[in-house]
């Protein structure tokens, strides 16, 4: 039995030419790019954070869980209440969700109110990340559309290996708050942005949204999800915790230089990724968890001598940064007609894996040590690599249709 699947295509908006509208699909990238840099800020202000509202750096570490549980939370729920809406009208309701949302931070004084923030911020994210990936695909042309979802998802390292070192530096010259200042005002201009350049889509008809347990049903979207939950999880053990394990090695002093060689090897991934993708999601896929594997493993063996650690995170960022591309595009593909539902899952369990991740990963270091870190990555890609190779038929098939 051949394994080609055939599924309809969501309906996209014709592009003249059948070429990728890259103004458009740069705006979308835009708003991933203060999708995550909104909510990966604090940490980089985090001390400046925690005298300015008055609380412990642990208390204003929870900015940060906050928004990933305001994410987790609405993206599906908000995903079947606004399936009618106009996907341009929700594209700006949610970017206008995180102006408003920074502006709360950036002038408020009192924690719960900046907690109250951060949530509304999370739930922001969760329509704009339900939204991304198949506005993205209906910018393009069938046989394009993975390079579409490379160049939105492109915001995601950007922000990480970019925004993040750029925060943290205007935060220390000018002060933590004009950060969150200068955050709503990338939004007010990405606004205008999408206004001008942006087509609009309609929603679904109303007897036509598919509901959750109906899409989950669709052969594929299970795999996809399990994939991207246990992928996530280890990423985010390692993640969130290298600069401890690095700390506790003797190398405190490299942890900026491991996370930009993350970041520029991240961003060489989403370029390979984004050129074959539509040929080869399948191998990518597959070549990306066994290049996190590798440098998870060489972390947990040579975490002390600094040549490997660097190759070891050139390796994990080139697994890493095409991934988020790799599971949207393979859930997309999977649903089929209910690609929006599958992503609002999809972003549900991404985040939830995040927040899971940090509280994994704090219960390894009380009870095990830094030394744990590494080998749970580990661990955890080995059934994910398994889940990747067994969905062959549905989820990460040879071949995707064009």
């Amino acid at each position: 039995m051949s394994d080609r699947i055939t599924r309809p295509a969501p309906p996209r908006t014709a592009i003249p030419g059948e070429r990728l509208p890259l103004g458009a699909l740069l705006a979308l990238a835009t708003a991933a790019f203060i999708t995550v840099l909104t909510e990966t800020l604090p940490a980089g202000v985090l001390p400046a954070m925690s005298a300015g509202l008055g609380v412990s750096e642990s208390a204003t570490g929870q900015l940060v869980t906050v928004y990933a549980i305001g994410t987790a939370v609405s993206a599906i729920p908000l995903s079947a209440a606004t399936a009618g809406w106009p996907r341009k009208r929700l594209l700006l309701s949610g970017v206008a969700g995180f102006a408003l949302a920074n502006t709360v931070t950036a002038v408020s004084a009192s924690f719960p109110l900046t907690l109250a923030g951060r949530f509304v911020a999370g739930v922001a994210a969760g329509v704009v990340w339900a939204l991304l990936a198949g506005y993205a695909r209906r910018l393009a042309p069938v046989h394009l559309q993975g390079k579409a979802m490379a160049i939105v998802m492109a915001g995601i390292p950007a922000a990480l290996s970019l925004g993040v070192p750029a925060g943290t530096f205007a935060g220390a010259a000018l002060g933590w708050r004009v950060t969150f200042w200068a955050m709503t005002a990338i939004a007010v201009v990405l606004l205008a942005w999408i206004a001008a350049l942006v087509p609009d889509h309609p929603g679904q008809p109303a007897g036509g949204r598919p509901a959750l347990l109906r899409t989950l049903a669709v052969p594929g979207v299970t795999p996809v999800l399990l994939v991207t939950l246990l992928f996530v999880l280890a990423q985010t053990i390692l993640y969130t915790y290298v600069a401890t394990l690095l700390n506790a090695n003797g190398l405190g002093g490299a942890v900026d230089l491991v996370l930009l060689i993350f970041g520029v090897a991240s961003l060489v991934s989403i370029w390979l990724v984004g050129a074959n993708i539509d040929r080869r999601l399948r191998p990518l896929t597959i070549t990306a968890a066994i290049l996190v594997a590798v440098a998870a493993f060489v972390l947990a063996i040579a975490a002390r001598n600094p040549a490997l650690v660097y190759a070891a995170a050139a390796l994990w960022g080139l697994g890493w940064g095409g991934v988020p591309t790799l599971l949207q595009t393979a859930a997309g593909d999977a649903g089929g007609e209910a690609a929006d539902t599958a992503q609002a899952a999809l972003v549900t369990l991404w985040n939830a894996a995040m927040a899971a991740g940090g509280a994994v990963g704090g219960v390894l270091l009380d009870l095990f040590g830094t030394g744990a870190f590494a080998w749970t990555t580990l661990a955890l890609l080995v059934p994910t690599l398994a889940a990747v190779l067994l969905a062959r038929r549905h989820a990460f098939p040879p071949r995707r249709v064009t």
